[in-house]
């Protein structure tokens, strides 16, 4: 028995480019798609666009994608931004509609992290007011005395992507780096070779600080009058993440009382800024928002929403995408979204109906990851195996509604088996329940089925599986081998587990080519066992 997929609409994908970009972003969209023009920010042009049908639109900052031009958008699946801001986008109204949103927030970090290097250094050597000085006729070798990296001590306050490029570079200079970060792990750390540290000891302890934290309720002005107070006379500040982290009148003081040294600032709390006080000093080096301004940010920004754009229009995970639910995903967890899915697709496919219920449980080691986006994955695959039309990430929690499904996340530190495992647990309206429990193995991250209710399995989630649930007993596998044979069906593996011996058994094979409904019930027939199963995992 197999699940009547629901009928599937195939057309060819169109993607409107409403602003310049790069011929590399042309080239990472590629070939498979009919790709049109127009002018975004000429705003006739653009709805007209939109209303013949696109489904994805490419942005900058000067096309507005508000309700007006949402609400025209005539089968669009996803904006996308090439950038970091998406200030002309309304996310909501997006999501409303089951758009995805992504944009590009990876593109710029070596640019940042080259900005922020570039203003330590500046600031340790004063370049800033030497090089002015120099152009105003004076030669002031002695007024600007400076100071060395080597063997200083780095504080790196937020240590994400930004942070992490910034210590590998600084740790060549021959700094001692350490951090503070409240969400990443000490082991993670520790292969940088830096020392997680609490916000105070970075304070008292570090020559340099610099900055790489968003702007939150809990970070506004963290760097502020009381965190200026515990650092050494001779640190230096580097703020080139968000401005508003580092307190710009607490410093201003600082400076000029001579309990901070210096600082290199690319981000204000009010931009654009022109007229700070901290203009004024010497210590001070500052530049206008310049961490993303590169030829190659810009190009990498718009090949990211390139390769955005087809996976989402794949149905694939996005994980640029800002208006999925389950927020931010932790670089642990995201390799467990494809396995959640086949996961799902194969208990949807094995209870022959869609469920109504998937409980998702997350164990071991990263169950310390907030995991809520794999409700979203198991949602999606059950969706997939029963033929759901176009399921993204997106739309995936409202098809479900519409279906009376629904899907939850736990997360539970014991797991004796493996060092993280996930165990899926889906029941239909009509109370049948399947448990299956998956893991990731090796540094390849292999996936593998290591369970199906209390069948012990080894099984690698591949496109072509057939299960077979049968009283065990001699001569069964010979019949399906025969079989499968007879039909030119080649098998590529084959488990079986049983309960005990002349119990229940399951065998799975992996095959090379799909296992037809004639040949399911022929196997079925022969062996005359409890189900037989063909799944097709869906791309």
């Amino acid at each position: 028995m197999t699940i009547k997929r629901e009928a599937r609409r195939v057309a060819k994908p169109v993607v409107l480019i409403a602003e310049e970009l790069s011929p590399a972003t042309l080239e990472a969209l590629g070939p498979d798609f009919d790709v049109v023009n127009c002018d975004g920010a000429d705003r006739g042009q653009l709805l007209a666009a939109l209303a013949k049908g696109v489904d994805a639109v490419l942005i900058r900052s000067a096309t507005k994608m508000d309700s007006e031009a949402i609400g025209v958008a005539k089968g669009l699946k996803v904006i996308a931004r090439a950038g970091v801001g998406l200030d002309n986008v309304d996310i909501p109204v997006a999501t409303a509609a089951g758009i995805m949103v992504v944009n590009a927030p990876t593109s710029n970090i070596v640019s940042a992290a080259e900005l922020a290097i570039s203003l330590l250094l500046a600031s340790a050597r004063f370049i800033s007011p030497a090089n002015a000085a120099l152009r105003n006729g004076k030669w002031a070798r002695s007024k600007f005395t400076g100071t060395e990296l080597y063997e200083k001590t780095l504080g790196i306050v937020g240590f994400g992507r930004i942070g992490q490029l910034v210590a590998s570079r600084m740790q060549a200079f021959g700094m001692n780096v350490i951090a503070y970060d409240p969400y990443l792990q000490p082991a993670r750390a520790a292969q940088l070779s830096v020392k997680l540290v609490d916000l105070d000891e970075l304070l008292k302890t570090s020559d340099f600080i610099t900055i790489h934290l968003p702007k939150t309720k809990e970070t506004a002005n963290l760097i502020g009058v009381e965190a200026l107070k515990k650092v050494k006379p001779a640190v230096r500040i580097v703020n080139a993440a968000r401005g508003g982290v580092l307190d710009e009148a607490a410093l201003f003081d600082a400076i000029k009382e001579g309990r901070v040294a210096g600082a290199g600032l690319d981000v204000f709390a009010t931009e654009p800024c022109t007229d700070s006080p901290l203009f004024a000093l010497d210590q001070v080096v500052a530049t206008p928002h310049l961490g993303a301004s590169t030829e190659e940010a810009q190009e990498r920004a718009g090949i990211a929403v390139a390769v955005s754009v087809r996976k989402a229009l794949a149905g694939e995970l996005v994980p640029d995408a800002v208006n999925v639910k389950g927020g931010v995903i932790h670089e642990d967890i995201r390799p467990s979204l494809p396995l959640v899915e086949k996961m799902s697709e194969i208990a949807t496919e094995l209870l022959g109906e869609l469920p109504v219920n998937i409980d998702v449980s997350v164990k071991g080691e990263i169950s310390v990851h907030e995991a809520s986006i794999l409700a979203t994955s198991a949602l999606k695959g059950a969706l997939k195996a029963v033929g759901a039309e176009e399921v993204t990430y997106v739309n995936a929690p409202g098809l479900a509604t519409e279906r009376g499904m629904v899907s939850a996340v736990t997360n539970t530190a014991e797991c004796h088996e493996y060092r993280s495992m996930i165990t899926l647990r889906a029941t239909t309206g009509t109370g049948k329940a399947m448990s299956i429990d998956g893991t990731l193995m090796g540094i390849k991250q292999t996936q593998k089925i290591v369970g199906i209710d209390s069948f012990h399995l080894d099984l690698p989630p591949t496109d072509n599986i057939l299960f077979i649930r049968y009283i065990d007993r001699p001569g069964i596998v010979g019949i399906v081998g025969q079989t499968l044979g007879e039909a030119k069906v080649n098998i590529a593996a084959m488990q079986v587990a049983r309960s005990a011996a002349g119990g229940t058994a399951l065998m799975v094979l992996t095959v090379d080519s799909q296992v037809s409904e004639d040949i399911v019930a022929k196997v079925k027939k022969d062996t005359e066992a409890e189900f037989v199963r063909s799944v097709f995992l869906v791309d």
